[in-house]
């Protein structure tokens, strides 16, 4: 009878289609010409329509997060100093710029990324993709920065503890920047499980090797700085060495994922050598441990400035959640790439300081 039941809900789960999160009020946080702009959305949303993508998939409508619910992860008097700004309008930090619309729609981000999970958790989808603005990864409890006002993955992973009753959360961040505020927002709990690939040093400085978590944490953060220029096949090597044997074995109950694409080689912010086509192996291999774990996947777009790349590269995850057989478009000429010895070398540092708390 369990191996009929697990049957069925496999076969239901291919029945189920994926899920996207959307709301026009996004694009009224208005930067004022700033790389992470209003344009980045419309760009994507213009691509799911001309491929037909957006036909597919299922529509996620956000709501806004509550106060409470924001108050998870940031202290009540940040939360007060947003909205504040942005009612002025100004800057949280020189490079977090606010308007009159970024408070209700960093609200909607956090709140569309929650909705989100929810449909998940309750069979209406298979997965999803959020797509919200502001992103989030940069903002700790007390401060915004790096384009970030409220931090939507970690106000989602203390959701589904704090609201659904679910044990343990995987965030899995590969955006090209470390994710200083998820890191902090969960350095000393064993229950939520923070895996970190970018390119190190780069802003905001932080995610060394030796960042492991603290007093019941430690050993549930996991940082794998990659040097400038490392490409597909040194990331596919993460994956297969430390990612994906490190997220099994931690058998989560729900996958969350910051997915940034400024790692791909076109970005004007970075220094990676990613094309497209990476950004769906890595979905590829996050669908696995979902498959083997929880069954459980919700993504949330956090970086991606350059707008060929980063439509391409979001419709290629869209492409594998919703298994739809698409060819992979790349919009530039893919850099030659290899296995390098110094990518070689910061995994093998990153197994020796973790080889204490997982089986690596």
């Amino acid at each position: 009878m369990a191996i009929f039941l697990i049957m069925v809900g496999h076969y239901i789960n291919k029945m189920l289609k994926t899920g996207f999160v959307y709301h026009p009020d996004y694009l009224k946080h208005d930067t004022r010409g700033h790389p992470e702009c209003s344009d980045r959305l419309r760009r994507i949303v213009m691509g799911l329509e001309e491929t037909g993508l957006i036909n597919e998939l299922v529509e996620v409508q956000p709501t806004r997060a509550t106060p409470e619910q924001i108050g998870y992860v940031h202290e009540e008097s940040y939360i007060s100093e947003v909205e504040l700004i942005a009612g002025k309008e100004g800057w949280l930090d020189s490079d977090t710029p606010v308007s009159r619309g970024s408070y209700n729609a960093a609200l909607l981000a956090a709140g569309g990324l929650i909705n989100a999970t929810d449909s998940v958790l309750r069979g209406e989808i298979k997965n999803a993709f959020a797509l919200p603005r502001p992103p989030g990864h940069h903002a700790e409890s007390n401060e915004g920065m790096g384009f970030c006002l409220f931090n939507n993955v970690a106000v989602a992973a203390r959701y589904l503890q704090k609201e659904k009753n679910l044990d343990r959360i995987l965030i899995f961040d590969w955006d090209v920047h470390h994710g200083n505020g998820t890191q902090d927002s969960f350095y000393d709990d064993a229950s939520v499980l923070y895996i970190s690939t970018h390119q190190s040093p780069l802003f905001p400085g932080t995610g060394f090797i030796n960042d492991i978590g603290m007093g019941d944490g430690q050993g549930y953060t996991v940082n794998i700085p990659l040097p400038a220029s490392t490409g597909d096949v040194s990331y596919s090597h993460v994956m297969d060495e430390v990612v994906v044997p490190v997220s099994l074995e931690f058998d989560p109950d729900f996958i969350l994922i910051s997915a940034g694409f400024d790692s791909h080689f076109a970005d004007p912010l970075a220094g990676m050598s990613l094309s497209t086509a990476a950004f769906a192996n890595f979905t590829e291999n996050m669908k696995m441990v979902a498959d083997e774990t929880c069954g459980n996947l919700v993504l949330t777009l956090e970086g991606g400035y350059d707008f060929r790349a980063l439509t391409c590269s979001v419709i290629s995850v869209f492409n594998s959640l919703g298994d739809f057989g698409m060819a992979t478009a790349e919009p530039y000429q893919v850099p030659e790439d290899k296995l390098s010895d110094g990518v070689k070398g910061r995994i093998e540092a990153v197994k020796e300081v973790q080889k204490n708390y997982w089986g690596l």
